[in-house]
Order: C-alpha cells, then structure tokens, then sequence
C-alpha cells in the first residue's frame, strides 16, 4: 500500500488527482484511531491528512477556531483551554474502545459526526461546524461555511460532509464555534432505581428547568466500572454546569424534586468529569474486547426497555446516555454480533422501525458480514447515491466505508 502525506490544500489535491488518474481508490486516515469504525476497506493507497494540521486561526472572542483537519483533538483543547473556552459538542475519544494508533483529530471527529453527553444540550457536532476546505472525489478544490457563526452563504454543505465518514471529499481546512468552559460543574446520582423508573426520572429532569448537561442511567451490572458509584446500583446520573451560584441552587431544586423517595449522593467537579468523561468514551466496554459493541439510537422513553430486551436475548450489558435515547450494548461478537436481534427489537417498539443500530466495534469479518449503519430505505438510499455521485463519482474516497460498494 502506497502512502500519500500532503503537506497543504495543493499536495492534497494532487494527491486526489493521482488517484483518480488511475482510478485506484485512496483509505482516508488522520491519525488511525478510528480505522475499526465503519466497513473495513482494502485500498492501494492511504491518504495521511495527519500533516494538515495546526491552528490556524483563533478568535476567542467571536468564539471561532480554524485548524487544520489533521489537527488532533488534544492539541486544540489545549488552545481552548487556555482561553477558558471548550468544544461545547464534549467530542470522545474512542481510540481505546477501537483499538486505534493514534489521537483523534478535529477533522475526522467532524467526519463522522461524533458527539459526547452534552449532545441533549449542546447539539450534535454537525451543529458547530461552520465552515471547511477540501478536496472532492473529482479532484477539484472547494469551501464551504465561512468564519462566523452566523453564516448564510450558499449551501450548508458542513452538514452534509458531518457523518459523511470521507467518503464525499478530503478535508483540510474546518473551522468551528466553540463556547466559554463552565465556571463548575456537579453530577446528581439517584441510586438504587430499576431501568424503567431510571427513565422516568431522567424525562422529568429533562423536562425540567434544571438545565441538566448530562443525563445517563446505569443498570447494577455497570455500576462496577466506576470507582465513584462503588456499592451503588441502578444509578440515574444528572450533570449540571454554570456560575456556582446557579449550579448550588439547581442542584437543590432537582435533588427536592427527584430525589425524595431514593437514596441521592454528589460528585464533586473532579468526579464528575471523570465520570462523564467516561460516559462519553465508553469506557465501560473497553475491556470487553471479546464483546461488539452496538449504539443504539431508540425514543428516551424506550430506551431501558430495549436494553433489557436484548439483555434477555444476548446476555447483553447496556448503559444508557442522553436522558435514554442513546443505548449502548455489548454483545457476544458471534454468529451476526447480534445484529438481527437488536435490529428486530428495535422495530418491534411500534412496527415502523423509528431508531437506528451502529455497530461500533467489531471484527474485520463481522464488520463486512452484517451491515455497520442501518440500511436505507429505498429512496433515500438513491439520494444518497446521487450526492455521492455529485462528490465522486468514481468511488475514490473511502469506497464501502459506509455501504457496501458505495
């Protein structure tokens, strides 16, 4: 496999160019830590984006950053950082949960449209990309979005290149908003709740005005894998973050309006985001390295239930995060993976199929075998090929990443 290294927007278009030439398609990598995620590919050449990296330009007070896409996630929360600011959209880092080679880096978290626990209140990462340059499958160069926040110029492409997983065009260039870091923070943990009456609470802190930033259910089985909820079970954590003054009277209103029948206890700032640092990379499964791992995208009010569901048929662990509707599973890696049993649970709720399966972690094999992402129905699947038809029409970039042959 031959290995392309560009060093600026010029080199990377070139590179594309080469490729296209020939017609010999190019595996699109940042630093490697997220080559188990998606379908395995088989490609002659490998795109290194890991040289266009560096932060370009940072106004911290319009709260905008520009930065190479090969820039790694470390390096720009250590920018941010200094200036008090963070990447609101909480990015994790799955190198661990993937077996990955290296850090993650901006551009491929944006590439897959990878969000953490303060998603419910944040928005998704698509929600803070503002703007990017690239190289499409045709060879030519092209920006979209622009460096500020309210940007209505031309097409909203950075949504469409968000969870697009390489497979429309190179990035090099994206620019994104970032937000002041919270003054402080503290987790509410309810104890000893059963799933069903977990959710219940996690909707009504949800629906309060609390401002909850984090919202997770443990079942007993998951409560080991933190030190800070040792001899707990059935846990419903709750975030919230802001001026201390704020944070101190909301932790009050919720702990009177939620915790009056449980046992209820607090997480200190350190604790909390340790926890929901933890949360966010899955660290509860990253031992499990015989196990797939599957996320589950159902309606909050389903999603203990369909943990349970599938726990009865696979001997499944699950967690919830995002006040129940994001379920992560671990399943026996065998056979399917699990694939038909979580994906027939999932339409079996109301016979419409409403939520979605990602298989996350899997073997090579198991990967090509089952589908990764839910297959589309039919007419979306033919906008889908459209659009990748419009970027690269040869499949030069990322081919099968996402679907077979596409």
């Amino acid at each position: 496999m031959s290995r392309f290294t560009p060093a600026d927007l010029f080199e990377l278009r070139d590179a594309v160019a080469e490729a296209l030439a020939v017609e010999e398609p190019l595996e699109l990598v940042g630093s490697g830590s997220k080559r188990g995620l998606g379908r395995p590919l088989q490609t002659p050449h490998l795109l290194d984006l890991s040289r266009l990296s560096g932060v370009r330009d940072y106004a911290a007070s319009e709260l905008v950053l520009t930065a190479g896409a090969g820039t790694t996630l470390a390096e720009i929360e250590r920018t941010l950082a200094e200036a008090g600011q963070i990447l609101a959209f909480e990015p994790p880092n799955w190198r661990v949960l993937l077996s990955g080679e290296g850090e993650p880096t901006i551009g491929g978290i944006l590439g897959c449209n990878l969000s953490g626990p303060r998603r419910i209140k944040a928005g998704a990462a698509r929600d803070h990309f503002l703007g990017f340059r690239g190289v499409s499958g045709r060879g030519e160069l092209f920006k979209a979005g622009g460096k500020v926040v309210k940007n209505v110029t031309g097409y909203d492409l950075c949504k469409l290149m968000a969870g697009s997983y390489g497979t429309l065009a190179a990035l090099e260039e994206v620019t994104i908003k970032v937000l002041p870091r919270p003054e402080t923070s503290c987790t509410v943990l309810l104890c000893g709740l059963e799933p069903g009456a977990g959710v219940r609470r996690l909707s009504r802190a949800l629906a309060s005005p609390h401002e909850i930033s984090g919202a997770a259910y443990l079942p007993a089985s998951e409560t080991a894998a933190f030190n800070s909820l040792s001899g707990m079970s059935g846990v419903v954590a709750l975030r919230l973050e802001g001026p201390r003054p704020s944070v101190a009277f909301r932790r009050e209103g919720l702990l009177t309006e939620l915790g009056s029948d449980c046992e209820s206890t607090l997480l200190d700032e350190d604790s909390s985001t340790a926890f929901w640092h933890a949360i966010r990379d899955v660290e509860p499964f990253t031992r499990l390295n015989e196990r797939a791992v599957w996320r589950v995208s159902i309606a909050p009010s389903r999603g203990a239930e369909l943990g349970e569901a599938i726990a009865r048929d696979l001997h499944a662990r699950w967690y919830l995060d995002w006040g129940g509707g994001l379920l992560w599973v671990a399943v026996s890696a065998g056979g399917d993976g699990g694939a038909a049993v979580i994906r027939a649970a999932i339409r079996g709720f109301d016979g419409r199929g409403t939520g979605h399966a990602t298989l996350i972690r899997g073997s090579p094999g198991l990967r090509c075998a089952v589908p990764v992402f839910e297959r589309q129905p039919p007419a979306l699947a033919a906008l889908t090929a459209r659009v990748k038809d419009s970027f690269d029409p040869r499949r030069i970039l990322n081919p099968g990443r996402m679907v077979e042959g596409g």
